[in-house]
């Protein structure tokens, strides 16, 4: 399911944060514009960055995602039984 419902030839431009520490992928949009993407993706790091985010990577694209953020370590995703 995705979290907008849209032609799919007419797709958002979003920011994808991919980080190392921790291991997951972040989406921030949708824009109008790659160029209004582009601005705002530097808030987006500097916030994601003094939240202790390491090894960040940007990309601006046109896509649809279907969360707006995955974990890619599953030691995070798992539940702790007590």
């Amino acid at each position: 399911m995705n979290l907008f419902s849209s032609n799919q030839s007419e797709l958002f431009w979003w920011v994808e944060i991919n980080t190392t520490v921790p291991h997951c992928t972040y989406y921030f949009g949708p824009f109008d514009s790659k160029k209004e993407a582009q601005l705002s993706r530097t808030g987006y790091v500097e916030d994601l960055y003094q939240k202790e985010a390491r090894g960040i990577v940007t990309v601006v694209k046109q896509c649809q995602p279907d969360l707006l953020r995955v974990f890619q370590d599953r030691s995070r995703s798992r539940k702790k039984h007590i």
